[in-house]
């Protein structure tokens, strides 16, 4: 059974077990929808290979004692994090007015809850995979900053952390700034990274000159 296959089914199903919420638990015995599926198999686990802190269809409360649920819900110590997968259909050509309101009062309700949250369209998921992971991946900076391979230097270790923040490739001079250290010194700590793996090269050929995760 392929990695994504086996991990997916073992972490549904521990949120199966787990779940006391029987409006919940009978959300996730049905499945979960394609473009979340699908999402979780383009662009999460390639980009995060794993599913820790990440709860599918989670149910919060709106102001009218009402119950909503979130596609996925990221909550890394306490944080709350949610992302959602718009499709094209319901999500935007065939939304009417009332939907749109719905809609609209949904993402107010999450952010005054202190909800960090990100829609990503089906139409991306699958046509912009790549893009969507860095963006999955910057999306986790925000929760997990210090979260960093143990054998890294300091300095190193806040490179990594910097590159997760950033929606873009960034040039040796923004991690110089951001360091507070020479332009030659970060390009030497961007170059371990690139040995490492730990990032690549996005432009230059003799001279790097742009680098993301």
């Amino acid at each position: 059974m392929p990695a994504f296959e086996q991990k997916y089914e073992e972490w549904l199903e521990s949120n199966i077990v787990q779940e006391t919420n029987p409006r919940r638990r009978e959300l996730l015995e049905k499945g979960l929808g394609h473009g979340t599926t699908e999402f979780l198999r383009s662009v999460w686990f390639p980009a995060v290979q794993h599913f820790d802190h990440l709860y599918p269809e989670w149910e919060v409360r709106d102001f009218h004692d009402g119950y909503r649920y979130v596609d996925l819900a990221y909550m890394p110590g306490g944080m709350k994090g949610g992302i959602e997968i718009q499709g094209y259909g319901p999500h935007a050509r065939d939304l009417d007015v009332k939907r749109f309101k719905d809609l609209c009062w949904r993402h107010c309700l999450l952010a005054l809850d202190n909800w960090i949250f990100l829609p990503i369209a089906y139409l991306s998921i699958k046509d912009e995979p790549r893009r969507c992971q860095q963006l999955v991946l910057s999306f986790i900076g925000k929760f997990m900053a210090t979260d960093v391979p143990s054998e890294l230097a300091c300095l190193e270790a806040e490179a990594v952390r910097f590159a997760r923040r950033q929606m873009r490739p960034f040039t040796p001079m923004e991690l110089a700034a951001h360091l507070r250290i020479s332009d030659q010194y970060a390009r030497r700590i961007l170059h371990k990274l690139v040995e490492l793996k730990h990032l690549e090269v996005t432009s230059g050929n003799k001279r790097y000159r742009k680098y993301c995760l």
